[in-house]
Protein backbone atom coordinates (compact mmCIF):
# COMPACT_ATOMS: atom_id res chain seq x y z
CA UNK A 1 0.00 0.00 0.00
CA UNK A 2 1.99 3.32 -1.00
CA UNK A 3 0.45 6.27 0.26
CA UNK A 4 1.45 9.75 -0.11
CA UNK A 5 0.00 12.56 2.29
CA UNK A 6 0.38 16.05 0.50
CA UNK A 7 0.55 18.99 2.43
CA UNK A 8 2.67 16.97 5.34
CA UNK A 9 4.22 19.65 6.59
CA UNK A 10 1.55 21.72 7.58
CA UNK A 11 -0.74 21.89 11.27
CA UNK A 12 -3.12 18.62 9.72
CA UNK A 13 -0.56 17.15 7.85
CA UNK A 14 1.54 16.82 11.02
CA UNK A 15 -1.33 15.05 12.75
CA UNK A 16 -2.51 12.88 9.87
CA UNK A 17 1.23 11.25 9.78
CA UNK A 18 0.52 10.87 13.62
CA UNK A 19 -2.75 9.19 13.42
CA UNK A 20 -1.82 7.24 10.59
CA UNK A 21 0.64 6.23 13.01
CA UNK A 22 -1.40 5.62 16.17
CA UNK A 23 -4.15 3.16 14.08
CA UNK A 24 -1.15 0.91 12.34
CA UNK A 25 -2.38 1.87 9.10
CA UNK A 26 -1.02 -0.51 6.51
CA UNK A 27 1.51 1.90 4.84
CA UNK A 28 4.32 -0.35 2.86
CA UNK A 29 5.59 3.14 1.24
CA UNK A 30 5.26 6.41 2.42
CA UNK A 31 5.66 9.70 0.16
CA UNK A 32 5.75 12.95 1.96
CA UNK A 33 4.85 15.95 -0.17
CA UNK A 34 4.85 19.56 0.20
CA UNK A 35 5.33 22.88 -1.29
CA UNK A 36 8.51 23.35 -3.60
CA UNK A 37 10.02 25.64 -0.37
CA UNK A 38 9.71 22.40 1.35
CA UNK A 39 11.07 19.63 -1.06
CA UNK A 40 14.48 17.76 -0.03
CA UNK A 41 13.92 18.58 3.61
CA UNK A 42 13.40 15.60 5.80
CA UNK A 43 10.55 14.38 7.94
CA UNK A 44 10.62 11.44 10.61
CA UNK A 45 6.99 8.87 10.46
CA UNK A 46 7.55 5.98 12.18
CA UNK A 47 11.23 5.96 13.37
CA UNK A 48 12.44 6.90 9.51
CA UNK A 49 13.68 9.68 7.99
CA UNK A 50 11.72 10.83 4.56
CA UNK A 51 12.47 13.32 2.30
CA UNK A 52 9.66 15.93 1.22
CA UNK A 53 8.74 15.48 -2.54
CA UNK A 54 6.96 17.65 -5.05
CA UNK A 55 3.60 16.79 -6.40
CA UNK A 56 4.67 15.59 -9.58
CA UNK A 57 7.12 13.29 -8.47
CA UNK A 58 4.34 12.15 -5.88
CA UNK A 59 1.86 11.81 -9.30
CA UNK A 60 4.88 9.86 -10.98
CA UNK A 61 5.06 7.63 -8.09
CA UNK A 62 1.70 6.57 -8.68
CA UNK A 63 0.53 6.08 -4.84
CA UNK A 64 -2.76 3.93 -4.27
CA UNK A 65 -4.21 6.52 -2.15
CA UNK A 66 -3.02 10.41 -1.98
CA UNK A 67 -4.72 12.03 1.59
CA UNK A 68 -4.64 16.17 0.46
CA UNK A 69 -4.41 18.60 2.92
CA UNK A 70 -3.07 21.45 0.95
CA UNK A 71 -5.78 23.91 0.19
CA UNK A 72 -8.76 24.57 -2.08
CA UNK A 73 -6.18 25.49 -5.08
CA UNK A 74 -3.82 22.97 -4.99
CA UNK A 75 -6.68 20.20 -4.74
CA UNK A 76 -8.09 21.69 -7.40
CA UNK A 77 -5.24 21.48 -9.70
CA UNK A 78 -3.64 18.44 -8.52
CA UNK A 79 -6.38 16.11 -7.16
CA UNK A 80 -7.59 15.30 -10.92
CA UNK A 81 -4.11 14.63 -11.73
CA UNK A 82 -3.56 11.93 -9.34
CA UNK A 83 -7.00 10.41 -10.29
CA UNK A 84 -5.91 10.63 -13.63
CA UNK A 85 -2.80 7.75 -12.77
CA UNK A 86 -5.22 5.67 -11.23
CA UNK A 87 -4.34 7.58 -7.65
CA UNK A 88 -7.50 7.70 -4.84
CA UNK A 89 -7.77 11.08 -3.46
CA UNK A 90 -8.63 11.83 -0.01
CA UNK A 91 -9.10 15.80 -0.04
CA UNK A 92 -9.29 17.63 3.48
CA UNK A 93 -9.99 21.33 1.40
CA UNK A 94 -13.62 22.96 0.43
CA UNK A 95 -12.63 22.28 -2.90
CA UNK A 96 -14.57 19.59 -4.17
CA UNK A 97 -16.97 19.26 -1.18
CA UNK A 98 -20.24 20.56 -2.99
CA UNK A 99 -19.58 18.99 -6.51
CA UNK A 100 -22.19 17.00 -6.97
CA UNK A 101 -20.20 14.27 -9.09
CA UNK A 102 -17.90 13.96 -5.68
CA UNK A 103 -19.07 11.59 -1.75
CA UNK A 104 -18.86 13.89 0.99
CA UNK A 105 -17.69 11.27 3.66
CA UNK A 106 -17.97 10.71 7.20
CA UNK A 107 -17.01 7.32 7.47
CA UNK A 108 -19.52 6.44 10.60
CA UNK A 109 -22.29 7.68 8.57
CA UNK A 110 -21.96 7.18 4.85
CA UNK A 111 -18.68 5.51 4.00
CA UNK A 112 -21.06 3.09 2.32
CA UNK A 113 -21.86 5.06 -0.68
CA UNK A 114 -18.10 4.97 -1.73
CA UNK A 115 -17.27 2.72 -4.77
CA UNK A 116 -13.74 1.86 -7.08
CA UNK A 117 -15.04 4.52 -9.41
CA UNK A 118 -14.94 6.96 -6.57
CA UNK A 119 -11.24 8.71 -7.32
CA UNK A 120 -11.68 11.88 -5.18
CA UNK A 121 -13.26 11.87 -2.03
CA UNK A 122 -14.24 14.88 -0.16
CA UNK A 123 -13.61 15.22 3.34
CA UNK A 124 -16.54 17.71 5.05
CA UNK A 125 -15.48 20.87 7.17
CA UNK A 126 -14.16 20.17 10.66
CA UNK A 127 -17.31 21.89 12.14
CA UNK A 128 -19.78 19.85 9.80
CA UNK A 129 -18.10 16.91 11.10
CA UNK A 130 -18.83 16.87 14.53
CA UNK A 131 -22.35 18.29 14.20
CA UNK A 132 -23.02 15.16 11.69
CA UNK A 133 -21.21 12.52 14.27
CA UNK A 134 -24.12 14.32 16.89
CA UNK A 135 -27.37 14.45 14.84
CA UNK A 136 -27.13 11.50 12.69
CA UNK A 137 -28.23 9.00 15.23
CA UNK A 138 -30.90 11.70 15.94
CA UNK A 139 -32.36 12.23 12.84
CA UNK A 140 -32.36 8.85 12.24
CA UNK A 141 -34.89 8.48 15.11
CA UNK A 142 -36.99 11.66 15.06
CA UNK A 143 -36.14 13.18 11.47
CA UNK A 144 -34.70 16.94 11.80
CA UNK A 145 -36.40 19.89 10.65
CA UNK A 146 -34.61 22.94 11.46
CA UNK A 147 -30.71 23.03 13.11
CA UNK A 148 -29.62 26.31 14.56
CA UNK A 149 -26.00 26.18 16.18
CA UNK A 150 -23.43 28.81 16.97
CA UNK A 151 -19.52 27.56 16.94
CA UNK A 152 -16.81 28.03 19.41
CA UNK A 153 -13.99 27.77 17.33
CA UNK A 154 -10.05 27.40 18.08
CA UNK A 155 -7.47 29.28 16.22
CA UNK A 156 -5.60 25.87 15.10
CA UNK A 157 -8.65 25.69 12.49
CA UNK A 158 -6.74 28.98 10.89
CA UNK A 159 -3.73 27.49 11.02
CA UNK A 160 0.07 27.96 12.75
CA UNK A 161 -0.39 31.91 11.62
CA UNK A 162 -2.92 32.43 14.37
CA UNK A 163 -1.44 29.95 16.68
CA UNK A 164 1.88 32.81 16.12
CA UNK A 165 -0.18 35.59 16.65
CA UNK A 166 -2.28 34.72 19.79
CA UNK A 167 1.48 33.16 21.10
CA UNK A 168 2.71 36.71 20.03
CA UNK A 169 -0.13 38.58 21.62
CA UNK A 170 0.24 36.72 25.31
CA UNK A 171 4.15 37.55 24.99
CA UNK A 172 3.35 41.04 24.41
CA UNK A 173 4.79 40.88 21.00
CA UNK A 174 3.92 42.89 17.71
CA UNK A 175 3.93 40.34 14.79
CA UNK A 176 2.35 39.06 11.52
CA UNK A 177 -1.75 39.17 12.29
CA UNK A 178 -4.22 36.38 10.97
CA UNK A 179 -7.38 37.94 11.64
CA UNK A 180 -8.17 41.73 11.16
CA UNK A 181 -8.07 42.31 15.92
CA UNK A 182 -6.50 40.46 18.67
CA UNK A 183 -7.95 37.06 19.27
CA UNK A 184 -6.48 37.01 22.95
CA UNK A 185 -9.41 38.18 25.31
CA UNK A 186 -11.51 38.16 22.36
CA UNK A 187 -14.42 36.44 20.49
CA UNK A 188 -14.36 37.24 16.60
CA UNK A 189 -17.64 36.35 14.83
CA UNK A 190 -15.92 36.22 11.21
CA UNK A 191 -14.60 32.61 9.99
CA UNK A 192 -13.26 32.54 6.73
CA UNK A 193 -14.73 35.21 4.33
CA UNK A 194 -18.19 37.10 4.08
CA UNK A 195 -20.79 35.74 1.31
CA UNK A 196 -23.03 38.33 -0.57
CA UNK A 197 -25.54 36.96 2.03
CA UNK A 198 -24.02 38.20 5.22
CA UNK A 199 -22.53 34.86 6.23
CA UNK A 200 -18.96 33.63 6.30
CA UNK A 201 -17.95 30.80 4.04
CA UNK A 202 -17.31 28.78 7.06
CA UNK A 203 -21.34 29.27 8.16
CA UNK A 204 -22.53 28.48 4.70
CA UNK A 205 -20.19 25.38 4.78
CA UNK A 206 -22.13 24.45 7.83
CA UNK A 207 -25.82 24.93 6.06
CA UNK A 208 -24.73 22.92 2.94
CA UNK A 209 -22.57 20.16 3.78
CA UNK A 210 -24.86 18.18 6.27
CA UNK A 211 -27.57 17.86 3.73
CA UNK A 212 -25.50 16.55 0.86
CA UNK A 213 -23.63 14.04 3.60
CA UNK A 214 -27.29 12.68 4.96
CA UNK A 215 -28.68 13.07 1.31
CA UNK A 216 -31.59 14.86 2.44
CA UNK A 217 -32.90 18.56 1.90
CA UNK A 218 -35.94 18.18 4.11
CA UNK A 219 -33.96 19.56 7.14
CA UNK A 220 -32.42 23.64 7.50
CA UNK A 221 -29.24 24.64 8.87
CA UNK A 222 -28.29 28.10 10.11
CA UNK A 223 -25.23 29.19 11.57
CA UNK A 224 -23.29 31.29 13.36
CA UNK A 225 -19.44 30.27 13.35
CA UNK A 226 -17.18 32.48 16.18
CA UNK A 227 -13.71 32.14 16.16
CA UNK A 228 -12.31 32.20 20.36
CA UNK A 229 -8.35 32.19 21.28
CA UNK A 230 -8.48 28.51 22.45
CA UNK A 231 -5.69 26.59 21.31
CA UNK A 232 -7.26 23.33 20.03
CA UNK A 233 -11.05 21.87 19.65
CA UNK A 234 -13.92 23.15 18.75
CA UNK A 235 -17.49 23.87 20.24
CA UNK A 236 -20.54 23.82 19.01
CA UNK A 237 -24.32 25.04 20.57
CA UNK A 238 -26.94 23.15 18.90
CA UNK A 239 -30.49 23.55 18.73
CA UNK A 240 -32.12 21.20 16.56
CA UNK A 241 -36.15 20.88 16.00
CA UNK A 242 -37.60 17.51 15.24
CA UNK A 243 -40.77 15.95 13.77
CA UNK A 244 -41.21 13.43 16.25
CA UNK A 245 -40.63 14.13 20.26
CA UNK A 246 -37.94 13.04 22.17
CA UNK A 247 -37.02 11.54 25.78
CA UNK A 248 -34.09 12.88 27.06
CA UNK A 249 -33.42 9.81 28.54
CA UNK A 250 -33.72 8.08 25.20
CA UNK A 251 -31.39 10.66 23.20
CA UNK A 252 -28.78 10.07 26.21
CA UNK A 253 -28.86 6.31 25.03
CA UNK A 254 -28.73 7.05 20.91
CA UNK A 255 -25.80 9.10 21.51
CA UNK A 256 -23.88 6.61 23.65
CA UNK A 257 -24.91 3.97 21.68
CA UNK A 258 -23.05 5.64 18.73
CA UNK A 259 -19.06 4.75 18.00
CA UNK A 260 -17.35 7.91 18.08
CA UNK A 261 -19.56 9.76 19.68
CA UNK A 262 -18.89 10.00 23.83
CA UNK A 263 -21.61 11.43 26.09
CA UNK A 264 -20.57 13.81 28.84
CA UNK A 265 -23.78 15.13 30.68
CA UNK A 266 -24.04 15.40 34.37
CA UNK A 267 -24.98 18.90 36.07
CA UNK A 268 -24.15 17.77 39.13
CA UNK A 269 -20.85 16.98 38.81
CA UNK A 270 -20.23 19.66 36.11
CA UNK A 271 -19.29 17.09 33.49
CA UNK A 272 -19.74 18.39 30.31
CA UNK A 273 -17.39 18.35 27.22
CA UNK A 274 -14.42 21.08 27.07
CA UNK A 275 -12.04 22.00 23.90
CA UNK A 276 -9.03 21.46 26.99
CA UNK A 277 -10.50 17.64 27.53
CA UNK A 278 -11.21 16.90 23.83
CA UNK A 279 -7.76 17.73 22.62
CA UNK A 280 -5.86 14.62 20.49
CA UNK A 281 -8.60 12.54 20.80
CA UNK A 282 -10.86 11.26 18.14
CA UNK A 283 -13.87 11.27 19.37
CA UNK A 284 -17.25 13.80 19.30
CA UNK A 285 -18.14 14.69 23.05
CA UNK A 286 -21.80 15.83 23.71
CA UNK A 287 -23.43 17.34 26.42
CA UNK A 288 -25.80 19.91 28.27
CA UNK A 289 -28.36 17.85 27.23
CA UNK A 290 -31.65 19.54 27.87
CA UNK A 291 -34.81 20.19 26.26
CA UNK A 292 -35.72 23.94 24.39
CA UNK A 293 -38.96 24.93 26.41
CA UNK A 294 -39.77 27.49 24.06
CA UNK A 295 -40.69 24.99 21.14
CA UNK A 296 -42.28 21.48 20.77
CA UNK A 297 -39.97 18.84 19.56
CA UNK A 298 -36.93 20.99 20.10
CA UNK A 299 -33.34 19.90 22.10
CA UNK A 300 -30.57 21.32 22.62
CA UNK A 301 -26.85 20.07 23.00
CA UNK A 302 -23.30 21.59 23.30
CA UNK A 303 -20.95 19.19 21.11
CA UNK A 304 -16.95 19.23 21.17
CA UNK A 305 -14.47 17.52 18.97
CA UNK A 306 -10.74 17.59 18.52
CA UNK A 307 -10.72 19.75 14.90
CA UNK A 308 -7.56 18.43 13.78
CA UNK A 309 -8.05 15.10 14.41
CA UNK A 310 -11.67 13.75 13.88
CA UNK A 311 -12.73 16.91 12.27
CA UNK A 312 -10.10 16.48 9.44
CA UNK A 313 -6.72 14.42 10.18
CA UNK A 314 -8.79 10.90 11.34
CA UNK A 315 -11.64 11.17 9.53
CA UNK A 316 -9.21 11.23 6.49
CA UNK A 317 -7.65 8.35 7.59
CA UNK A 318 -10.93 6.62 8.61
CA UNK A 319 -11.70 7.17 5.39
CA UNK A 320 -8.99 5.48 3.67
CA UNK A 321 -8.75 2.58 5.89
CA UNK A 322 -12.88 1.76 4.79
CA UNK A 323 -11.28 1.76 1.18
CA UNK A 324 -8.44 -0.29 1.84
CA UNK A 325 -10.73 -2.96 4.00
CA UNK A 326 -13.18 -3.10 1.18
CA UNK A 327 -10.98 -3.79 -1.81
CA UNK A 328 -11.49 -0.10 -3.08
CA UNK A 329 -8.48 0.96 -4.04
Amino acid sequence: MKIAVVGATGMVGEVMLRVLKERNFPVDELLLVASPRSVGKQLEFNGKNYTIIGLQDAIDARPDIAIFSAGGSTSLEWAPKFAEVGSTVIDNSSAWRMDPTKKLVVPEINANELTKEDKIIANPNCSTIQLVMALAPLHKKYKMKRVVVSTYQSISGTGVKAVQQLENELAGVQGEMAYPYPINKNALPHCDVFEDNGYTKEEMKLANEPQKIFNDHSFAVSATAVRIPTAGGHSEAVNVQFENDFTLSEVRKLLNDTPGVVVQDNPDTNTYPMPIYAHDKDDVFVGRIRRDESQDNTLNMWVVADNLRKGAATNAVQIAEYLVQNNLV
